[in-house]
């Protein structure tokens, strides 16, 4: 398969042929979560996308280092530098050391993550362990005259910086505009401009989470740390920079801005944003109430849910949205999934059971160079899913005898199943509870056999109704019965 990989840059906001800066290496740093708080779910959508993304990349044969970053400090409750530490304000309010709260949250994330059969990043650094390559990257935007300091306070000059450079080249923003629209700093502001951020902020005496600096006892910036440590494990310019697409105005607009402020170089070639979630249409979020956390989604304990769904159902529910497109969460929406997951599952259950014959009545070829072009196309995977369902019919066509395929045929269509649906969807089958009933199911499917032989045709279907009530399905054929879960 050739590569022709093209990818949408917000950058350009254009789609451009993936061409690394080294290749075959690759560097991608995706923005981590804060961890003062459980993870949710549009921070699983994000990270789900660019397991998918690494993924396919890696399938490529692409070397990639993949760093995501753990914020444990500097996260202030608004973007704009005001409130309190997310970490020492909760802390605050349950009595215990704000590491207790990092160390817990961590531990939580990374629990998410493996449930969703995610891959670890090659590198997951956090805030804490970089405090002095953050205070050396201060120390040197102040030393190119992009910065200054107040009382302990490092801030980042905006207005200067933009006569030299485009500070709003990542949202095609007006400048002028954003300060129009910025609150007004009052007097009381230490800043000089509206838009001006802090690299480096004074602690409070009461602060717990305070490191020695040139500029007194203090704490770093939220932006600060992922110029920091992308610029230490990727250099100061890689591949791919992502997260969510709300973090582009301020956050990743800044990242740029000190980067190259502090480097003089463009930081990353590509920056890949996914989109938000939504409820029924509306966005998710706590403030209207219809937000709920991966454990709420897999139990089901949520006045919006009518049941639970398995983690597996929930990615492939995710990857069944382009990454780049809104994704809306419905009980609907998870139902029509559930099924596809399962029928999807249920057809590569069956692949060791295909019989070969002497000639194909099926391209597998055709198949797989489709769900590579899907791929190619920004990582298109609701149509490189719609192209793995009709591997999935071809698969249930030869068991059922309504096709025949060769041994060579067969072969690819085992690589195809490893390649997309194990390997690059990152799908694996649910199985803990098949192979617990499997034998009671089989003694049932003998008890309806021995019925039809007797032609007790009304106890036949009985069973087989019964157990449709069930969630087991049988499919009769000429090799016996066989069963599935729906």
């Amino acid at each position: 398969m050739t590569n022709n990989l093209v990818v949408y840059n917000t950058l350009s906001r254009k789609k451009e042929p993936f061409e690394p800066l080294n290749p075959p290496f690759v560097g991608m740093y995706v923005c981590g979560p804060t961890v003062y708080s459980d993870v949710h779910l549009g921070n699983c959508r994000t990270f789900v996308s660019f397991d998918l993304i690494y993924r396919y990349l890696t399938h490529l044969k692409y070397k990639v280092r993949y760093v995501r970053n753990i914020t444990d400090a500097g996260h202030l409750e608004g973007d704009r530098d005001e409130g309190d530490d997310k970490f020492s304000k909760k802390a605050r309010l349950e009595q215990i050391e704000p590491m207790e709260i990092v160390q817990r949250y961590t531990i939580g994330f990374h629990d998410v993550m493996r449930v969703f059969n995610t891959l670890p990043p090659n590198i997951e650094p956090t805030a804490t362990g970089h405090i002095a390559e953050q205070i050396e990257m201060v120390k040197e935007i102040l030393a190119n005259d992009f910065a200054y300091e107040v009382n302990g306070t490092v801030y980042f000059d905006v207005e200067k910086y933009s006569k030299e450079h485009n500070y709003t080249i990542l949202t095609n923003r007006n400048i002028d505009e954003l300060i129009a629209n910025s609150r007004d700093l009052g007097g009381q502001d230490e800043k000089k401009g509206r838009l001006d951020f802090a690299l480096w902020i004074k602690a409070k005496p009461e602060h717990i989470m305070r490191w020695p600096s040139p500029w007194g006892w203090g704490f770093p910036g939220w932006h600060i740390e992922c110029s920091a440590m992308s610029s230490k494990y990727l250099g100061d310019s890689f591949d791919i920079h992502g997260g969510g697409m709300d973090l582009a105005a301020t956050h990743h607009t800044n990242e740029i801005a000190q980067s190259k402020a502090c480097n003089h170089k463009e930081p990353a070639k590509y920056w890949l944003h996914t989109n938000m979630l939504t409820v029924n249409g509306t966005r998710m979020s706590k403030s209207a109430g219809n937000g709920f956390l991966p454990h709420e989604l897999f139990t089901g304990n949520h006045p919006l849910l009518t049941r639970g769904f398995s983690p597996m159902t929930v990615r492939f529910f995710m990857l069944q949205a382009h990454y780049r497109s809104t994704l809306d969460f419905s009980n609907e929406a998870l139902e029509a999934s559930d099924k596809g997951f399962k029928r999807l599952m249920n057809a590569c259950a069956l692949l060791p059971k295909l019989k070969v014959s002497d000639k194909s009545d099926f391209d597998i070829q055709q198949i797989a160079q489709r769900c590579y072009d899907a791929m190619n196309d920004d990582f298109n995977s609701p149509v490189a899913i719609a192209e793995l369902f009709e591997a999935a019919r071809i698969i249930n066509s030869v068991h059922d005898g309504k096709g025949g395929i060769t041994q060579s045929d067969l072969d690819a269509l085992n690589s195809l199943v490893n390649d997309f649906i194990y390997g690059v969807l990152g799908l694996k089958a649910e199985t803990a509870q098949t192979d617990e009933i499997g034998p009671l199911i089989d003694f049932v499917i003998n008890l309806r056999l021995q019925a039809r032989a007797s032609k007790d045709y009304a106890t036949s279907d009985r069973i087989r109704n019964g157990l449709l009530e069930l969630g087991i399905q049988l499919k009769d054929n000429k090799e016996g019965t066989s069963w599935s879960k729906l």
